[in-house]
């Protein structure tokens, strides 16, 4: 019996005789048919995940008096995920989950999970911005009495979706990342138990479902005329297809690309950021501004630079208007925006992410020009970075004063007279976002994204990129001024000020503290310009 099991399973059948025959149905090499998983290569995703499994079985048994430790502990397990990328690091790309017999496969292009240096840049990204989302949500978690154990896992949940779908080589791996990534940030919107936070969380919802099944439909038609679903067979199929599929392939991948747009905020899929934002408590708009959309940006670059390379030069250009309207409605949105306003702080951040995502999308389009597409992507990766850092710091800013003055713009009037280090630290963010001295690392960023598009011969959009630099100035620096101007009265209506609670102020040290170390040396984020990723 367990030789059949093992070996050659029998079969019945007959010859005219009539006398039962065996057949054999057994594979030459059936150990070939079972593949050792490489678990280094999955750790980080895979790290985040059983944190959030953990947080979520420990929640149950968990004295009430004890649960603020699950938020140390989900700090834990993404710093130890960020540790697990070390052992990835300056050797040859790992791969697993691989098919033998994927049609034009060639070394790991067969495989649905591989950790290159695109991937890890990505997942630094993800996973160093999840950790610094959870440490300003620790005090957040327990002022504003939100659900410790459900706010944690979903945290969790999130971020491993977000670190998988880097290293995802196959459409129905992106897609689910992408959905790991995108439900559990649903949940976390919802959480303030506020009429703001159940509509953001819907109108983000119906947005992203609408998207998603999109993209699904793209994803179908994508299979449907290129016989494959791994991005490096997906390209070969769609090069080599029949004449009356391609407008079906054509049609596949605009739509598929619109799930990852809508992750980006790219214009129109922008609509759901301001009010989302407004409505989440602020690690989570933090979150979604910089993890939620490395994610996007990340599934968007595969899809397009790998994919979908037999059709560069339409998305090039599809994603250099997409680029410029996107900066252009962002920044103009956020130079419209009133500072007396309720939550007009948020509302700014959030319009200029925005914007932000416009000039991250100036190198993708630049890809479509490019012989390699190394460099562009390059500045993609390095831009992110930088933005990941100054922005989660300007959100952490935020939080620090809403405790006690208020989220409107004009609530910092005066910051700097109540609150020295914390308003230098606003201003130093702010620099860096407008790419002004002395936040030098976002001026090298600026530069390289321009280059980007110079040298693709995107003369255009450098020039509208460079129109909306100058808008963004005006609103950047009248918020910094904001900081350094007098009180204007009304200083003794203001609450009292207390010390920021530790791990608030441990973020606020931290991101300012790595902004201060890029800006003296952006050689430790700018290499990654000029390095390949694929």
């Amino acid at each position: 019996m367990t030789g059949t099991l093992l070996g050659a399973q029998p079969a019945l059948g007959s010859h005219s005789t009539g006398q039962p025959t065996v057949t054999s149905l057994a594979v030459a090499d059936p150990g070939g048919l079972i593949q050792s998983v490489d678990w280094v290569a999955i750790a980080p995703p895979l790290i985040a995940a059983v944190a959030a499994l953990a947080v979520l079985i420990t929640d149950l048994f968990l004295p009430e008096r004890h649960k603020k430790l699950l938020g140390w502990f989900s700090a834990a397990g993404l710093a130890l995920a960020l540790l697990a990328l070390l052992p990835l690091t300056g050797g040859s790309p790992r791969a697993t989950f691989c098919a033998q017999n994927v049609t034009g496969a060639t070394d790991i292009a067969g495989c649905s999970y591989v950790a290159d240096h695109f991937a890890l840049v990505f997942q630094l990204l993800a996973l160093g911005g999840a950790l610094i989302a959870a440490l300003l949500s620790v005090h957040t978690v327990e002022e504003e009495w939100l659900p410790g154990g459900e706010y944690w896992f979903l945290l969790l949940a999130s971020a491993s979706g977000a670190a998988l779908l880097p290293a995802s080589r196959d459409l129905a791996t992106l897609v689910i990342a992408l959905e790991v990534a995108s439900l559990p940030a649903f949940a976390l919107v919802a959480l303030r138990r506020d009429g703001r936070g159940a509509e953001a969380a819907l109108k983000f919802f119906l947005s992203s479902v609408t998207a998603t099944a999109v993209m699904l439909l793209g994803v179908g038609f994508v299979y449907a005329a290129s016989g494959s679903l791994h991005l490096g067979a997906v390209a070969e199929g769609l090069e080599h297809a029949p004449a009356q599929l391609k407008p079906l392939a054509e049609a596949g991948a605009v739509l598929t690309l619109v799930g990852f747009a809508f992750k980006v905020a790219a214009v129109p899929f922008h609509f759901w950021v301001p009010d989302t934002y407004t409505g989440a408590p602020l690690p989570v708009a933090g979150y979604l501004s910089v993890v939620g959309k490395a994610a996007g940006l990340s599934g968007l670059a595969l899809a397009t630079t790998i994919a979908f390379r037999p059709y560069a030069h339409t998305w090039g250009l599809v994603l250099a208007v997409l680029a410029a309207v996107t900066m252009t409605v962002g920044n103009v949105g956020a130079l419209r925006q009133r500072f007396d306003t309720r939550h007009s702080a948020v509302r700014l951040l959030a319009w200029s992410s925005v914007g932000q995502a416009g000039y991250l999308l100036v190198p993708l389009a630049a890809a479509g020009y490019a012989p390699t597409g190394a460099d562009p992507l390059g500045a993609t990766a390095a831009y992110a970075l930088i933005y990941g850092v100054v922005n989660l710091g300007a959100f952490g800013v935020v939080a620090a004063v809403g405790r006690r003055a208020g989220t409107r713009v004009d609530d910092f009037r005066g910051l700097f007279a109540r609150r020295r280090w914390t308003a230098l630290a606003l201003a130093f963010f702010l620099l860096c976002l407008a790419g002004l001295p002395p936040g030098v690392i976002g001026l090298f960023g600026k530069v390289v994204v321009f280059r980007a598009a110079v040298d693709a011969g995107l003369g255009w959009l450098a020039v509208v990129m460079a129109v909306n630099v100058v808008i963004a100035l005006y609103y950047y620096l009248l918020w910094t001024a904001r900081l350094f101007a007098p009180d204007g009265g009304g200083a003794e209506e203001r609450p009292a000020e207390h010390r920021l609670p530790v791990p608030l102020a441990a973020t606020l040290g931290l991101t300012a503290s790595v902004a201060v170390v890029l800006s003296v040396a952006p050689q430790l984020v700018l290499q990654v310009a000029g390095g390949t990723l694929f």
